[in-house]
């Protein structure tokens, strides 16, 4: 063979080997069945990215979940959870990937991020006709600042900062959480852009009873989010009777759980115990029509 047959075909090797990149994985990844405004704020229109069972009509009375990306309140995407959002659609449950402002791109705070995922789940109850969903079965779930928005979405309807006006609950009925930040003071995630209004979105610091149950999964190697504000966390839930589950991950760091880390074991393991604990609190159940 010569010379420049022989690159001819180390070329045509190469381009096959490339085949299976990130790039080529991220396009097969599953897209929204539609999207609808949930939201407009003077910095943008908000949407929720939709994912449908295959069965689903507007007389449904479906369980609903809706996801919040992670990016410490700067950046991110809601395609974080797509892979989640059609693995759960596929089990009956409607599910959404919401969009929030964030600092990069809207030039806004953490707090107004809240104030989104509390309009996120407000919509969803106030719009359950049209979305074929049960209002009572409303799951708030998210990861890194997105699990710090599902978690306050639960703990601060008390200390709501939503500027429109109050109608459904913006309080889930179950919340799964992934490596969230559940401490935004000196020792855990948030507090340099915080500073003396910390508290106000604490979500550790506004522990209380009748909370409803959440499912928690972090890395114990996580160096971004403090394993130990997860520990933390769970011990106060519980010692307020509250039903708080904690799985830990043995030296895994933050972000392990996204489809495509780690040959996608933890995304199979934390799936698994999410569909477990939804199914124990009814949300995978189908009903029927009204």
């Amino acid at each position: 063979m010569s010379m420049k047959s022989w690159l001819f075909c180390l070329t045509m090797f190469a381009c096959v080997g490339n085949i299976a990149t990130p790039d080529a994985e991220a396009q097969k990844a599953p897209k929204p069945d539609r999207k609808i405004l949930y939201k407009e704020t003077k910095q943008a229109k908000l949407e929720l990215h939709l994912f449908q069972p295959k069965a689903w009509k507007a007389s449904d009375r479906r369980s609903v979940v809706v996801f919040f990306f992670g990016g410490g309140w700067v950046g991110g995407t809601p395609s974080q959870f797509y892979w989640h959002a059609r693995e759960l659609a596929n089990q009956g449950m409607v599910a959404a990937c919401a969009e929030y402002r964030v600092n990069r791109q809207h030039k806004t705070s953490p707090f107004d991020a809240v104030d989104d995922a509390n309009s996120a789940i407000r919509f969803v109850r106030e719009h359950a006709g049209e979305l074929g969903i049960d209002p009572s079965r409303v799951v708030s779930s998210g990861g890194s600042a997105g699990g710090h928005l599902a978690v306050c979405t639960a703990v601060l309807e008390k200390v709501d900062i939503d500027s429109e006006k109050k109608r459904a609950s913006s309080v889930p009925n179950v919340v799964i959480a992934f490596n969230p930040v559940l401490d935004t003071g000196p020792k855990g995630y948030g507090y340099s852009r915080l500073k003396e209004r910390y508290r106000e979105i604490s979500p550790v610091d506004h522990i209380q009873e009748k909370l409803p149950p959440m499912l928690i999964f972090h890395g114990t190697a996580d160096t971004t989010v403090p394993f130990e504000n997860a520990t933390r966390f769970t011990e106060l839930m519980t010692k307020a009777e509250n039903e708080c589950q904690l799985v830990s991950f043995k030296g895994m760091k933050h972000g392990f759980f996204n489809h495509g880390r780690n040959e996608n074991r933890p995304y199979v393991q934390t799936m698994k115990h999410t569909t477990e604990f939804l199914g124990k609190h009814g949300m995978l159940e189908v009903t029927q029509k009204k």
